[in-house]
C-alpha cells in the first residue's frame, strides 16, 4: 500500500497556484492541517491538500490563455479516483484547472495514484468540444 503523500508549504503553493505565505495563512487559519516532519519543517498531508484545492478551484477566465498550448503538461494534484474493474478516472486539479483523465485501472495501480498525489497530465488532444460560456 502507498504511503500518503506529504509535501512542503513551497510545493503545496505552487500546486494550489499561491505564494507560499498565503499557504501559511491557510495552515494558520486551520484551513488546511499541517504537521512538522522530522527535520522541523511545516508539511501538509496531500489529501488534505486535494480537499482544499477542490474547495478553491475557480473556473479559468474566459478568453486566451497565455503559456498554454494543445501538447501541454500540466502539474497538479489528485483530487478524485474511481476505479471499475478495468478503468479508472483520475481528476486533478492544475491550479485553477481541473483536468479529467481515464485511463486503465492498472495504470493507475501501476502509477501508485491516490488522492493527494502529485502527477503531471500530458494535453495532446485530437478531438476537442468548444460550448459557449454561460
Amino acid at each position: 500500500m502507498p504511503t500518503m503523500a506529504q509535501m512542503r508549504i513551497s510545493d503545496a503553493a505552487s500546486l494550489l497556484g499561491v505564494s507560499d505565505d498565503t499557504v501559511r495563512r491557510m495552515v494558520d487559519a486551520g484551513r488546511l492541517p499541517s504537521r512538522r516532519d522530522a527535520a522541523g519543517r511545516l508539511v501538509v498531508q496531500g489529501e488534505d491538500l486535494a480537499t482544499l484545492a477542490r474547495e478553491i478551484a475557480r473556473p479559468a477566465p474566459v478568453g486566451a490563455v497565455a503559456d498554454e498550448s494543445a501538447r501541454n503538461r500540466m502539474r497538479g494534484i489528485v483530487t478524485r479516483i474511481v476505479k471499475d474493474t478495468v478503468m479508472a478516472q483520475v481528476e486533478l486539479q492544475c491550479g485553477p484547472f481541473r483536468v479529467v483523465s481515464l485511463m486503465s485501472r492498472e495504470a493507475v495501480d501501476d502509477l501508485r495514484l491516490e488522492v493527494g498525489s502529485v502527477a503531471v497530465a500530458s494535453i495532446k488532444s485530437t478531438n476537442v468540444v468548444v460550448g459557449v460560456p454561460s
